[in-house]
């Protein structure tokens, strides 16, 4: 199915719904669960970074804690003509580098190319390997290359899948 994409927000941000949720939104200061995954508008469209999906390990975070890039706050909670989402809903977001990691690209002060870039604002995939067998965290080292790189010209734009989990109810 073609996703018609929505302008809205500050400058870059787009979004398309490809399932809207049911139930009322998230506000700030709610603990929310999603599953994203993670690519990038880069030379190679769709390249897939990292996906929770795939490890089974849903990202958490409580809304307005600072702890997540403003693109995936503002895709959840909505606000600046973006509509929020519903619990259940899937919205595929695409997040300018303002909006994303381009703090991680910055020089840090001595001017150093060497970033930590396990921390700041997530979702940042895990650093280790993720079952056995692999050769390494290759999530973690493909978004380093693309989003946490002084020596980038620029940060392609961030593409984000995210499905919005509701309050899961005890049996």
């Amino acid at each position: 199915a073609d996703l018609n994409f929505i302008t809205a927000g500050p400058p870059g941000f787009q979004f398309a719904d490809a399932k809207v949720g049911t139930g009322s939104p998230a506000t700030k200061g709610q603990a929310v669960a999603i599953d994203y995954v993670m690519s990038t508008s880069g030379a190679r469209y769709g390249a897939k970074i990292d996906s929770t999906v795939d490890r089974q390990a849903p990202y958490k975070w409580t809304l307005g804690d600072g702890s997540t890039i403003e693109g995936l706050e503002l895709a959840i909670l909505g606000g600046d003509g973006v509509p929020p989402m519903l619990p259940g809903g899937v919205r595929r977001v695409i997040v300018p580098s303002e909006l994303a990691y381009a703090e991680l690209a910055r020089p840090n002060k001595n001017n150093l190319q060497v970033q930590d870039c396990s921390t700041g604002r997530g979702p940042i995939p895990p650093n280790e390997p993720q079952k056995g067998g692999d050769m390494g965290a290759g999530e973690f080292q493909r978004f380093k290359n693309i989003y946490c790189n002084a020596n980038r010209p620029y940060q392609p734009d961030l593409v984000l899948d995210v499905k919005l989990f509701g309050k899961r109810t005890v049996d």
